[in-house]
């Protein structure tokens, strides 16, 4: 689901996959999001500022902003509207910019490795150099940004199919750079690109415990923006609700 790169330091990503835990968006072709690369959503999302990286690194659930509680996501997944996919027709990441400047040299890749990451180090560019990430899509572990990427929750690619091919550009900006809400995410390599720009009827971390942070934080990006969901995701997204415990 939303997957960038940039060719920076060594970084990797934080998701504590037990409890409550956090979910990104299309991996391999759509959302490579890892060494590399620059919102207005559909209700009340406006350009985000950079979130300060409290370097804990404790958790998706911990450092995903806007997380919905599970009652909550209920709530807003039952409000979603229920749609075909519309056509793919006229897409192109380039059409979603990222990743978007976020002060003293910081871009929003930048910025989330800082914040999900523990003991996070930077060069004079607001590189990181050093720090420890864990995925919560798979549990794993990594100090090197050569192995971790910046996921978009909900892919770009899977946006574009649900409502944001009629977005402006600067709304598809916003959406891309969005660290306002639960959107982006540090997470393994590996995860994300085998989770492309699809669906979680279609694929769910592999880690089921973070199941749970997953579905809160899809659903809540897809009510925030306005966007539509299949009969099959939604049914998914309650399966991953109905694994939280509270």
């Amino acid at each position: 689901m939303g997957h960038q790169l940039r060719v920076g330091a060594g970084v990797a990503l934080v998701c504590a996959a037990g409890l409550a835990l956090a979910g990104c968006g299309g991996g391999g072709s759509d959302e490579a999001g890892g060494a590399g690369g620059s919102k207005s959503p559909a209700r009340t999302a406006s350009p985000s500022r950079p979130a300060p990286g409290n370097g804990k690194g404790s958790g998706g659930g911990d450092v995903l902003p806007g997380l919905p509680s599970a009652g909550e996501a209920r709530k807003q997944l039952s409000g979603l509207t229920v749609a075909k996919p519309r056509p793919m027709t006229g897409y192109s990441r380039d059409k979603f910019p990222h990743w978007a400047q976020q002060g003293n040299k910081c871009d929003t890749r930048e910025t989330t490795l800082e914040r999900d990451g523990r003991g996070v180090k930077r060069d004079d560019q607001c590189r990181a150099v050093s720090g420890t990430w864990q995925s919560l899509y798979d549990g794993k572990t990594f100090s090197a940004a050569s192995q971790v990427d910046i996921d978009h929750i909900v892919p770009l690619a899977n946006a574009w199919r649900s409502g944001a091919d009629q977005w402006t550009t600067d709304r598809r900006k916003a959406f891309a750079n969005d660290l306002t809400h639960p959107q982006v995410l540090t997470v393994s390599a590996a995860s994300n690109r085998s989770k492309g720009d699809q669906s979680p009827d279609q694929w769910q971390p592999p880690a089921k415990t973070a199941w749970c942070v997953y579905g809160r934080a899809w659903t809540s990006v897809k009510s925030t923006y306005g966007l539509t969901v299949t009969e099959d995701e939604k049914k998914m997204l309650n399966t991953m609700l109905d694994t939280c415990t509270s």
